[in-house]
């Protein structure tokens, strides 16, 4: 026997149709809410006061209207109700991000802080989390958690990096952080956390394949709208495929892996910063286009094998992205037909919506979600 509906729960109901509507249209009146969602205007009042008083929305002005009369009130989300807190360990840096309700930047700093794998430095990093959450001037309990986005891959629960060789925190449980916050605190894998907020920016993304194009190369599988993680939480580590078995050492230890001839390390030689590299490209050096199209070459490989196991679209993402240009993808595609037993459109590649500064948002924005799902 189906279980009826209590009235609770047609309260809870209409309280998150409601609220839900006010955040995706930013700012609506009463009457808008009525008729948009059905509902008496007595239902919409008394879920609007409760909404209010919950410090959830609040009266941001008046709705213009063509109609003669009193202008009616305007409703809108208070985005900062709730932060969410994203921070990104590098060998040289710690960067640390707030984001309001709706992703937006609230505040972002960046430090020089070399890591070092001690509890000297998760005591300094977390002083210097707390000391920027503090500068928010938000109340404590306004804060959701910290996301830690590390250069490793991280359990399905997010307490414990599995697999972290570049920075050496194999093993590493996040209780070196949460000792000294008061918040709750969960890794991110920086390529994952890279996706998160391609997703955020892409509400018409369901499927793809995220590679992050930055100094290490990474990845990370979009399945309707969720980060495939896989069994053991390994999924998508396209980095680690050997395509050259007798090339270079990676850092896992084996030679010719994708990370050896795919990632910004690969490309750029000693000293050089991309700015430098792309300029000369672009410039139409010779040696320097010879080399751009080399290492693009041996993308096309990559993104070929894997193209034949997931055929979805692939997003081109990481820092590498913001100097990708159409005529790039162009000759991506015309590598990866000369690859590929199938004659495919060139319709699949794309780059990415959010190629700077996305690793560090992304680790702050699952707690967003997760506060949104639950209004």
């Amino acid at each position: 026997m189906a279980k009826s509906i209590t009235p609770n729960q047609i309260r809870q109901t209409n309280r998150q149709l409601i609220y839900h509507y006010i955040y995706e249209h930013r700012k609506v009146s009463q009457q808008e809410l009525s008729y948009a969602l059905h509902l008496s205007r007595p239902t919409v009042t008394s879920n609007l006061t409760e909404l209010e008083s919950k410090g959830l929305i609040f009266k941001d002005g008046q709705i213009d209207s063509e109609l003669a009369g009193r202008k009616a009130a305007a409703y809108a989300i208070v985005p900062d109700h709730r932060v969410g807190i994203g921070a990104e360990i590098t060998r040289k840096e710690l960067k640390i991000i707030a984001v309001n309700l709706y992703g937006e930047q609230m505040k972002h700093s960046v430090i020089s802080l070399p890591f070092e794998n001690c509890s000297d430095y998760y005591e300094r990093a977390c002083e210097e989390i707390q000391y920027f959450i503090d500068s928010l001037g938000v109340p404590s309990d306004q804060i959701l958690g910290v996301g830690i986005a590390v250069q490793g891959l991280v359990s399905p629960d997010g307490q414990t990096i599995t697999y972290g060789k570049i920075l050496d925190v194999t093993g590493l449980s996040v209780t070196a952080f949460s000792r000294w916050l008061p918040f709750p605190c969960r890794f991110v894998h920086d390529a994952t956390s890279a996706a998160i907020s391609e997703l955020w920016v892409s509400p018409e993304l369901q499927n793809a394949f995220y590679l992050s194009l930055s100094r290490h190369l990474g990845a990370a599988l979009i399945s309707r709208r969720e980060i495939f993680s896989g069994k053991h939480g390994h999924s998508s580590t396209i980095e680690h495929i050997r395509v050259r078995p007798r090339g270079d050492l990676c850092y896992c230890g084996r030679r010719g892996c994708a990370e050896t001839i795919c990632s910004m390390e690969a490309l750029l030689q000693g000293e050089e910063s991309p700015d430098d590299f792309f300029e000369v490209v672009r410039a139409g050096d010779s040696d320097a286009v010879k080399r751009w199209n080399g290492w693009l070459s041996n993308l096309a490989d990559v993104i070929n094998l894997a193209h034949l196991v997931y055929d979805t679209d692939f997003i081109l993402g990481g820092y590498l992205a913001s100097w990708l240009e159409e005529r790039d993808l162009r000759y991506l595609y015309k590598e990866i037909a000369a690859k590929t037993p199938f004659d495919e459109p060139q319709d699949f590649l794309r780059i990415s919506k959010m190629p700077k500064h996305h690793i560090t948002p992304g680790a702050a924005l699952p707690y967003i979600r997760a506060f949104l799902q639950q209004i």
